[in-house]
């Protein structure tokens, strides 16, 4: 029996990695000869990188930069030498994770440092570059990204604007005479798992600034903001920016990804199914184990447990869901292509003793499953 173990992370709880080493202990005892594949997944976002340094087996370099308000920090991203590649998860140099509450504010925050960290994976000579983006405290489109590269971003008074939301509106021309010469020799793939436009009632300011200490005035001045630099964004690269899907993620991250950096935005699970080169290793696979947080309908929209589905349906595998709770009943699970589910939240007494107690509850799971189904299995290919 071939046995696939490929969950996210459960947040505030355990890795996939850990998910899969306790997996793998539970069902030993019942399927020592079993081959147990561990191909932990992730969607792109926070924490990704552990997931995938272990597919690339890379090292992780801190590199001094800029935080969203400007200030030093040291945020590190993760390069493999062999491959020329770098994984950057912008949240490490501009994320909301690295301020307090009462200093989130969208409207003077900055992308600057990611771009430090784009550019010293470039000056060591990288050749692909996997931008993961997500969890960022900005909404300046991209231009503090852009300006650590060498964009300029020139007001009517031919002066370059500081690169934070509050300015976008100023901008009347893009200079890019001094972008570093190599960025242009860089492949970029950007996991990117919303497909909000830039601007408008669905757009990065409306739907994310709120999160990130913007009051509702903030949020229609920001707008403002996105609409006008679209203009200038149209203007200069003939692209209809607002039907870019995905252009607003990340405070608009999404659109400059792909013009100043000439990237690819893709869902951030396929992106890290094809480093693990997923759908090769499932192949002739009986189940794949998976699992994460929480199993809701916002998992069919670019969470890890819908990348596993999709590659189990091509190849008919039968796929087990563990998960901390699960808000789909028995009739959903089955349409989406989950044939066994089960959550800590049925055995725990409330959300703090599944959070504590997440290893014991889920080897009760692996248990149960192993006993009503696996077994069985074995038994029947006697």
């Amino acid at each position: 029996m071939k046995i696939i173990i490929a969950p996210d992370k459960f947040k505030n709880s355990i890795t996939g990695l850990e998910f899969c080493s306790l997996v793998e202990k539970s069902l030993n005892p019942y399927l020592p000869k079993t081959d147990l594949i561990k191909l932990p997944l992730a969607d792109g976002g926070d924490g990704s990188m552990a997931i995938v340094n272990h597919y690339l087996k890379g090292t992780v370099v801190h590199v001094l930069v800029n935080d969203p308000l400007f200030r030093e920090t040291k945020a590190s991203y993760l390069f493999s030498k062999a491959s020329k590649t770098a994984f950057i998860e912008t949240a490490e140099a501009s994320g909301i994770k690295l301020l307090k509450s009462e200093e989130l504010n969208c409207l003077n925050s900055t992308t600057y440092g990611t771009g430090e960290l784009i550019k010293d994976a470039i000056n060591k000579g990288v050749k692909n570059i996997i931008l993961g983006i997500g969890g960022t405290a900005s909404n300046d489109c991209g231009i503090g990204m852009a300006s650590a590269l060498g964009y300029q971003f020139v007001d009517k008074y031919q002066n370059n604007v500081k690169p934070i939301g509050a300015n976008l509106a100023k901008i009347k021309t893009i200079d890019d005479a001094n972008v570093m010469p190599k960025l242009k020799e860089i492949t970029f793939t950007v996991a990117c798992d919303v497909v909000n436009p830039l601007f408008g009632e669905n757009g990065a300011a409306c739907v994310y600034a709120a999160q990130k200490g913007a009051t509702k005035e903030d949020i229609a001045f920001l707008d403002k903001g996105l609409q006008c630099f679209a203009q200038i964004l149209t203007e200069r690269y003939g692209v209809n920016v607002q039907s870019i899907k995905g252009g607003g993620a990340a405070g608009g991250l999404g659109i400059a990804s792909k013009l100043f950096l000439k990237g690819t935005l893709k869902p951030g699970v396929e992106i890290i199914k094809r480093i693990a080169n997923f759908d090769e290793q499932i192949s002739n696979a009986d189940w794949i184990i998976t699992g994460e947080g929480k199993l809701d309908h916002q998992t069919l929209s670019g969470k890890t447990i819908q990348g596993v589905l999709t590659s189990a349906k091509k190849q008919h595998i039968k796929v087990a869901a563990f998960c901390g709770s699960i808000d789909l009943n028995q009739d959903q699970l089955s349409k989406i292509g989950i044939t066994y589910s089960d959550d800590i939240m049925g055995l725990s007494n409330d959300f703090e003793d599944a959070l504590q107690n997440t290893n014991a509850y889920m080897s009760k799971l692996i248990d149960s499953f192993a006993k009503k189904f696996i077994e069985s299995t074995r038994f029947n290919n006697k």
